[in-house]
């Protein structure tokens, strides 16, 4: 989006707002006059156009621009099964959006909201929060667009687990009607309330207490704790070895592979004098206490690191860092940031900096953001400039198991998953003007349901389509790990 006179990367708020100071009925008179250009029943619509691009062709155009050797990991990952192929698909979906119906009302995009991307995470605080935990193709945009790509991932997951018709429209009804009545309290909150707003533990085990059964409330509890257990230390422990009495990164080759191998022919030094240097710029975009806190850890270590489904193929490192002594580890996970997938279709980020985008939008968009997000611009050994954002490698994560979720599960996971994504959208968009344009009945939920279910369909087309290229020889696919 092209960047409007006198606003700055930081200031993504006045790219969302035409008029940020209208009256609350001057803003919801905007929003149920965006109905009568796009009504809520135009969005079961899904009519793939006779020139759509070729999916395959984009994932190949996305592959040209990644490292070789690990785009068959990629494609092996996303043969998998139409859910895994949906995970790698953001491009093709946001291809397919460009061509759909939209409100005219933005707000700042997660821009691959599946609902794997909704986790457990910390806050500086220590708390343990559920939010949006993916940013790599935020930007803002029609609001619209992240919650069918949410909804669509729940048509997708609740197929693979061989749920009804009936229960999979429960499951995506419960989860619409959750980001209409949360985007309908927000818009009668006050600015920092919406910005306090936040879903902790105890508001998920509130939810499963009365809702899920035993099983469901266990396994709950099991994953908080779980979660509590993933953090550097746990990482230090699982992901490293000594040599010569000193900590190093382990190789798992192709999927962990320590610089010194990656690099055998150049010096150690150099190596080290270059990465120490990315840590020491990266920490400018830091506030300053944190960037003082960055300077107590010295660099040990780095490796390249395979990571996700669409991800793979996109250079990605973990660093090893110590503190006070040997048992005082922080990893950080330096991941490239390129143009989003969003791009073509919305307009070029205000952020001349990719990683910046992406940092910028997740402050945006989360309750609360990982004490080390930051972003820096690095000139490689090959010589060519690339924008990563770095963050902490683990930081109490964690991960939804949707294929053991029975369908009361996943109905609760996507009530969290959508009113999570009321909030995060509220906190830049105008949430009175959605909130107006949604309505208080489900005409909006029941036809994004429509539209849920046919992309599903046209996204296990897609898949197949992937598979019969790798068996046809057109793409290479390794073995999925």
């Amino acid at each position: 989006m092209p960047q409007e006179p006198g606003s700055t990367p930081q200031d993504p708020g006045r790219l969302l707002r035409t008029a940020p100071h209208a009256t609350p009925e001057q803003r919801a008179a905007r929003g149920k006059a965006a109905r009568r250009a796009s009504p809520r029943s135009s969005h079961a619509e899904f009519v793939p156009p006779v020139d759509r691009p070729d999916p395959l062709g984009i994932l190949e155009t996305q592959s040209a621009a990644r490292v070789p050797e690990l785009v068959p990991i990629r494609y092996g990952r996303m043969i998998e099964s139409p859910f895994r192929f949906y995970r790698g698909a953001a491009a093709i979906m946001a291809s397919d959006l460009a061509t759909t119906p939209n409100s005219g009302i933005r707000a700042q995009l997660c821009g691959d909201a599946h609902l794997l991307n909704f986790r457990l995470l910390a806050s500086p605080e220590r708390n343990l929060l559920f939010d949006i935990n993916d940013f790599d193709e935020t930007l803002p945009g029609p609001w619209e667009w992240d919650v069918k790509r949410l909804a669509t991932s729940f048509v997708i997951a609740g197929r693979a687990n061989g749920f009804t018709d009936k229960e999979r429209a429960d499951i995506v009804l419960t989860t619409l009607r959750s980001y209409r009545e949360a985007m309908h309290r927000f818009a009668g909150m006050r600015n920092l309330d919406v910005w306090y707003s936040r879903i902790d533990i105890g508001r998920l085990k509130e939810l499963a207490a009365g809702q899920l059964a035993k099983r469901g409330r266990a396994r709950l509890d099991r994953a908080a704790a779980k979660a509590r257990t993933r953090d550097s230390l746990q990482a230090f422990g699982k992901l490293t070895e000594t040599v010569d009495g000193r900590p190093r990164i382990a190789a798992d080759p192709p999927l962990l592979v320590p610089v010194a191998d990656l690099l055998p022919d150049v010096e150690r030094d150099a190596v080290q004098q270059l990465f120490r240097g990315l840590i020491t710029r990266y920490g400018r975009s830091l506030s300053s206490d944190r960037r003082a806190l960055l300077s107590d850890f010295r660099f040990v270590d780095m490796a390249r690191k395979v990571v996700g489904v669409g991800s793979v193929g996109t250079r990605c490192w973990i660093i090893l860092m110590l503190g006070r002594d040997g048992d005082d580890p922080l990893l950080l996970q330096a991941k490239e940031a390129g143009v989003s997938v969003l791009a073509p279709h919305l307009g070029a980020s205000s952020c001349d900096n990719q990683g910046e985008r992406v940092v910028s939008g997740q402050r945006m968009m989360q309750a609360a953001s990982d004490i080390f997000l930051g972003w820096e611009r690095v000139e490689g050994l090959d010589g060519r400039r690339r924008d990563f954002y770095v963050r902490q490698l683990r930081d109490w994560k964690g991960i939804a198991e949707p294929e053991e979720m029975v369908p009361s599960g996943m109905r609760v996971f996507g009530e969290v998953c959508g009113a999570t994504l009321a909030r995060a959208h509220a906190r830049s968009g105008d949430r009175i003007a959605i909130a107006a344009y949604l309505g208080r009945g489900p005409a909006f939920d029941r036809a994004v349901a429509c539209f849920a279910e046919k992309y599903a369909d046209r996204n296990e087309r897609d898949h197949r389509a992937l598979v019969d290229a790798v068996r046809a020889g057109r793409l290479p696919a390794a073995e999925a790990s």
